[in-house]
């Protein structure tokens, strides 16, 4: 598929607006990934800065505050998908909600969680997300998550592609510390998902 061919515009904030005014998101499990579980468990330090970019309902930042990780800030422009999680978990601290342009940020973290926030962006603007996600972190901090391995050949998210595609994208500015066929995914996902590890460099 041409990026030309893509009717779909970066930061198209009425798209997910509707999206999360659809009664059921294909993409929205509705609980923590099995994977990015797995990796949050085994995290020893509860007081490092973590971002969750494009945290729609936010199950991944629900759990990480339920298990005591002081610092972690969810992140989403959609108005809708903010209140949703306020709803989900009405506990959490509200200047930890960061209801911004992702590309406005302007702080740093340790780890910055993926979840189907790069596939949200047609491919055309990976080499613009990938730079800013380097951005930031912080020395030797992570992007840590899941990709899909695959082009679904769609002119609307999720967008995906090959995990050569990936290594080229990242490599200028990680280290690759995992990249593998993810073990743990969901049955319908079984296969389809690359979990990773890179460090920025």
């Amino acid at each position: 598929m041409k990026t030309n061919d893509i009717p779909f515009k970066i930061n198209d904030q009425t798209y997910w607006e509707e999206q999360y005014n659809l009664t059921k998101q294909g993409w929205d499990m509705g609980y923590v990934s099995p994977p990015l579980k797995a990796y949050i468990d085994q995290l020893e330090n509860k007081k490092i800065q973590i971002l969750v970019p494009g945290a729609g309902k936010g199950w991944e930042v629900k759990y990480l505050y339920n298990q005591g990780f002081e610092n972690v800030f969810y992140l989403d422009f959609s108005v809708e998908a903010v209140k949703k999680f306020k709803e989900n978990c009405p506990n959490f601290p509200e200047n930890q909600i960061l209801p911004d342009d992702f590309f406005l940020v302007n702080r740093q973290f340790d780890l910055i969680l993926e979840q189907t926030f790069l596939s949200s962006f047609p491919p055309m603007n990976w080499p613009e997300i990938a730079k800013k996600i380097s951005s930031l972190l912080n020395p030797k901090g992570k992007y840590t998550g899941l990709l899909f391995n695959h082009d679904f050949g769609l002119k609307y998210p999720p967008f995906a592609d090959t995990p050569e595609k990936y290594v080229s994208l990242f490599q200028p500015y990680f280290l690759f510390k995992k990249f593998e066929v993810a073990y743990n995914s969901i049955k319908p996902r079984a296969g389809r998902e690359l979990f990773f590890i890179f460090q920025k460099k």
